[in-house]
């Protein structure tokens, strides 16, 4: 049996290596046909500007293609966008993508102005596209890949010359030596505004700018140029090149104008702050002095140096509690945090407050937002209006219990009516306190009052008459009689600036004459 078995099992071993060997070599002939197929395709194009491609993938190219694919380069893009973007200057209709040549079969696009005989042909093939760049132009000794980025080349320069020439501002080159080789548009209508002479224009350009050398790769400075009694300023930006340097000038007339507007604005604050009497002292938002006047250092005994060095807010109040220029605090562990306090109220422009130093001066203090985060505090001497106040007070005081010493029951009449003084003798007598009154009494409420009070008499009606009169300068006198049978003997003094004055005064039981008699 075992021999019967061993040549068929030699069969059987032979007949699958050939199987295995066909398979082996169906696959690779499928390849080498399929090979032979995208390089038929290249055929015949040696010396064209040929791509074959599977998709976005670049199978084969000639020789001047490569030259060609070669000037865009790699990053991420695959190879049908470096295609793209090499052709695109030129054929504006090239596809971004293979599918419109996989739709269409065969595009043929012919090239913008710039050469009329210049086109590309794309073609759909079995799975594969074929691109070719064709040229026909009479200079054969130059690939058509040569031609194509002469062309886009000459593209380039024209759009680089039309963006230099139509620049708003000026732009030129000097070579090393500082002369002017070339200029823009710009710059020339700037030498003719300046009243520079050129004659010869494209052969002697005028040098407008004195730039100072330096050897930096890259240099910007402020320059001024002068016409008469005029200067106009720019900002000029060097860069190296090859032989010289080239040159960018911006008009900046409008931004020096502002920063010698606001520099005078400030030197002109500055004067007003250093003339005035109150303290002034700014701190910006991270808390520290950025502005102090002079006052502020005469009023906080704080030395210029010290102001100087910005200190910080805490730093300041620190040293004012040290030489007694604020109130001594009650609790000083928290001192921090009531000063934090001052400032969060500052910023809301809530503070305002009045210091009594143990100097006997009197401040006030307040405090004020200010833009961008900034906090301002003004500090101001009141001692003199403080105790100006206080003697005024004390006055006001004492003439008030040498009134109420008074015998006489006297009450002072403003000008348009309004009660405005009365002594205890007239609190008493008439049985009213105007002060605890929330309105306020008026003559008229008063008449009505007294009338109330005593009996019918003329004398009511003279005195209403008196009273109607705001031009009388004589004092007017009269007695009523109250409910009790008193007689009171009255007395209305005008006073200065239309103030009126009355006064009553209780005498003995009326006497058996006609009050009528005794009215003046």
């Amino acid at each position: 049996m075992a021999s019967l078995f061993s040549p068929l099992l030699f069969t059987a071993a032979a007949l699958g290596g050939c199987i295995a060997a066909g398979i082996l070599w169906i696959i690779a002939w499928r390849d080498r046909r399929a090979e032979t197929g995208w390089r038929i395709l290249l055929r015949d194009a040696d010396r064209a500007t040929c791509f074959v491609f599977d998709d976005t993938t670049l199978l084969d190219s000639t020789a001047s293609a490569a030259e060609l694919l070669a000037t865009e380069p790699d990053g991420n893009a695959d190879d049908w966008t470096r295609l793209s973007r090499a052709l695109r200057p030129r054929f504006s209709t090239f596809p971004d993508t293979p599918d419109p040549v996989r739709v269409a079969g065969y595009m043929d696009m012919r090239t913008d102005a710039l050469a009329a005989n210049a086109r590309v042909t794309a073609e759909w093939r079995g799975g594969i596209i074929r691109v070719c760049l064709i040229d026909d132009c009479t200079d054969t000794q130059a690939s058509a890949a040569l031609r194509h980025r002469l062309h886009v080349l000459e593209t380039e320069v024209a759009t680089l010359r039309q963006a230099v020439q139509n620049a708003p501002y000026p732009v030129w080159q000097a070579s090393n030596t500082g002369s002017v080789t070339w200029a823009n548009r710009a710059y020339r209508t700037l030498a003719a505004k300046l009243g520079f002479e050129d004659e010869q224009p494209q052969e002697r350009v005028p040098q407008l700018f004195e730039l100072p050398e330096s050897d930096v790769d890259s240099s910007s400075n402020r320059i001024s140029v002068a016409t008469g009694d005029q200067l106009h300023w720019y900002d000029v930006s060097s860069t190296p090149i090859d032989d010289g340097r080239m040159n960018y000038a911006i008009d900046v007339n409008a931004v020096v104008n502002a920063e010698i507007a606001q520099r005078n604005f400030v030197q002109t604050l500055a004067k007003t702050f250093a003339q005035l009497s109150i303290g002034l002292a700014i701190f910006d938002r991270t808390r520290q002095l950025a502005l102090f006047n002079p006052a502020l250092s005469d009023l906080t005994g704080l030395s210029a140096e010290f102001l100087s060095g910005r200190p910080n807010l805490l730093s300041l109040f620190d040293q004012m509690r040290d030489r007694h220029m604020m109130p001594e605090p009650r609790n000083y562990a928290t001192w921090r945090e009531e000063i934090s306090d001052v400032v969060a109220a500052a910023a809301d422009g809530r503070y305002q407050e009045t210091w009594s130093l143990p100097s006997g001066l009197t401040y006030r203090v307040t405090g004020r937002p200010h833009p961008d985060g900034a906090v301002a505090f003004l500090f101001e001497d009141i001692s003199a209006e403080v105790a100006s106040t206080r003697r005024y007070r004390a006055q006001l005081e004492l003439g008030q219990s040498m009134m109420d010493r008074l015998d006489q029951a006297i009450a002072v009449f403003s000008p348009n009516g309004v009660l405005n003084f009365c002594n205890a003798p007239y609190r008493a007598l008439w049985g009213i306190d105007p002060d605890s009154s929330f309105a306020e009494m008026t003559l008229t409420d008063c008449v009505n009052h007294w009338r109330r009070q005593c009996r019918a008499t003329p004398a009511w009606a003279r005195m209403q008459t008196f009273f109607s009169d705001p031009g009388a300068t004589d004092d007017w006198y009269g007695e009523v009689c109250l409910t009790s049978g008193d007689t009171l003997a009255c007395r209305v003094v005008p006073l200065n600036h239309g103030a009126t004055m009355i006064a009553f005064h209780r005498t003995q039981t009326a006497p058996a004459r006609d009050l009528a008699q005794i009215d003046g």
